[in-house]
């Protein structure tokens, strides 16, 4: 049979470095599978967290190096430091969730990666709980505000929670109590697969305002993944993912975009998984926080060119679980120097800027979209060049709402909001 011979620059072609991540579990060397083993045992070099590399044996002879703080910023360093050596990176679990093996593929790209996972703390605390993984949403708040768990709090809804601390189930229980979930039920698992593993269950209205109920049992409780059955009590705080939030769930001055527009408004920018949006005029910033609460992965700059309201967006976006929520300071169109490109755009305010409206439609993708609402008729005319310029749609949003008048009830309209929407074209 006739041989293939080799591309003609086969020969330019320069190996990549294997690089090894392991992931280990809290019941140590006894939980490898044999290929880890045979990874450690082998290598020169060993890199990790304290924890992680106190768990290997003697029989592991491979320099140990420990992580540093900051890691990421050294971590590409570290990895280049030991050219030629047989390299392994102990990591936690599964290396890919939520793990270091992501960040090296990041940072370090010139390595030839090799996982090999050991069952995640998702999975074993699934296992322990008897829940379906696929039907369990995680949530982390390693590194991040315990307000992150806001979007996923609904009746019915198991969650997995991943706590950097152990005062952070008792965040969590608080922050349940706050929206009216109080009968939830909270299990904390502690050290899964370690001989001394624990578990610690209560509802969050049991649960106390610091450290674990009383019936826990003694010793430290770390390595925590707290699982939650969302129970609500009688008048519990529903703050659905669909736009259109109350407006009481948002501090503001008045400058904020109602409801029943907003949900119109949002529905207009038809957010996708991934995406950028620039919240022009951000207000109360309501926009931009409903766009991030759609998916966990939505990116968002708000533009307010007042400092107490730019504040203001940012308490609000905390609270309402989107701390990720990009704010600058500074009137545009000259605080849209240096974003990103925006897969969609907002204007909500400030229209009548000289160039706004035209830099915000030469910044935006092929493909974008960009929504305008307006009250003036000033702001009319410039929707209607913009429309007769780039197309799309204009629309004009009327709400009238049942209000009291003396002994009666009559209908009030509020303030006709015009709407332009267009999408680029991809060419």
């Amino acid at each position: 049979m006739p041989t293939v011979p080799p591309p003609a620059d086969a020969a330019d072609v320069t190996p990549r470095e294997r690089l090894v991540v392991a992931g280990i579990g809290a019941d140590g060397w006894a939980g490898l599978t044999t290929a880890a083993r045979a990874a450690l045992t082998e290598a020169d070099v060993v890199f990790g967290g304290d924890r992680q590399l106190a768990l290997l044996p003697a029989e592991v002879a491979a320099n140990r190096v420990a992580w540093p703080t900051p890691l990421v910023r050294a971590l590409a360093l570290l990895l280049v430091k030991t050219p030629g050596a047989r390299k392994v990176v102990l990591a936690s679990g599964d290396p890919t969730f939520f793990g270091i093996a992501t960040t090296i593929a990041r940072v370090a790209p010139g390595f030839d990666l090799e996982v090999l996972p050991h069952p995640s703390s998702v999975s074993l605390a699934c296992a322990r709980m008897g829940w379906a993984q696929q039907d369990t949403d995680v949530i982390s708040l390693v590194g991040r505000p315990a307000a992150t768990l806001q979007p996923g709090i609904s009746p019915g809804r198991r969650l997995l929670v991943l706590v950097p601390g152990e005062d952070s189930p008792a965040l969590v229980a608080g922050l349940l109590r706050d929206r009216g979930f109080g009968p939830s039920e909270l299990t904390a698992l502690s050290n899964l697969g370690a001989a001394d593993e624990t578990r610690v269950c209560a509802s969050a209205d049991e649960w106390p305002a610091t450290g674990y109920p009383a019936h826990a049992p003694a010793g430290p409780k770390t390595l925590t993944v707290l699982a939650v059955t969302c129970r609500p009590g009688a008048r519990p705080q529903r703050l659905s993912r669909t736009p259109g939030l109350p407006d009481d769930a948002f501090e503001n001055d008045g400058q904020l975009t109602k409801r029943h527009v907003r949900a119109v408004t949002l529905s207009a920018l038809a957010p996708e998984p991934g995406e950028l949006l620039w919240d022009v005029g951000g207000g109360a910033g309501s926009i931009g926080i409903e766009w991030l609460r759609t998916h966990p992965s939505c990116r968002a700059v708000s533009i307010e060119r007042d400092q107490r309201r730019s504040d203001r967006i940012t308490r609000n976006a905390d609270l309402l679980g989107v701390p990720q929520l990009e704010v600058r300071t500074g009137e545009a169109p000259a605080a849209l120097h240096g974003l990103p490109t925006p897969d969609a755009v907002f204007v909500g305010g400030g229209l009548t800027a000289p160039g706004l409206l035209d830099q915000c439609w030469q910044a935006l993708a092929p493909g974008g979209r960009m929504v305008v609402n307006v009250t003036t008729l000033e702001s009319e005319m410039l929707l209607a060049e913009a429309y007769s310029m780039y197309g799309g749609t204009l629309t004009k949003i009327e709400i009238t709402r049942a209000t009291a008048i003396g002994r009666f009830t009559g209908w009030r309209p509020a303030m006709p909001v015009t709407q332009w929407v267009a999408w680029k074209e991809l060419t």
